[in-house]
């Protein structure tokens, strides 16, 4: 099955929102997960408040390290997805030849700390996961997997 892992710094808001939208939209396609790059030890209530508003499960999610995910400790991701550019930047330090990855930068909605901001980060981590899952990436050849994620970092999962 095709694993994607969602990295922000904190894994307390935007990468348990992707991840909880994944689950939904991905389930039987992905197997999905996700981990920071700084762990805070524990998902954001605001982000729980959002999941529960959208009527997404909000249970099971946990605050984690990107290290439960490294090549020797466990299955190694066919694609990671960055959602913000200091995750992409340690992370591509630590694991220079990992998988595929891209960059969504998606602000943090905690730094605002309302439910508009919430809001917005998850209009925007829906469009993009409608158009990554709108394409069979899972079954794309390298090249063609690259240009597809090229073009939707672009596009903002705008068509």
């Amino acid at each position: 099955m095709f694993t994607l892992l969602a990295v922000c710094t904190g894994n307390s808001t935007r990468s348990i929102i992707a991840e909880a939208i994944l689950k939904r939209e991905a389930a039987g396609r992905f197997a999905v997960a996700s981990a920071g790059t700084n762990p805070v030890g524990r998902v954001h209530p605001a982000t729980y408040r959002l999941l529960d508003r959208k009527g997404l499960p909000s249970r099971g999610f946990r605050s984690k390290s990107w290290r439960e995910f490294e090549p020797d400790e466990a299955p190694r991701p066919d694609l990671i997805v960055f959602l913000c550019p200091a995750a992409e930047a340690e992370l591509s330090v630590a694991w220079p030849r990992g998988p595929m990855s891209t960059l969504w930068d998606i602000e943090d909605p905690a730094i605002a700390q309302n439910d508009l901001a919430f809001d917005l980060a998850y209009i925007r981590l829906s469009r993009r996961i409608d158009a990554l899952l709108s394409d069979p990436i899972e079954d794309m050849t390298r090249d063609t997997r690259r240009w597809t994620l090229d073009r939707l970092a672009e596009t903002g999962g705008e068509h």
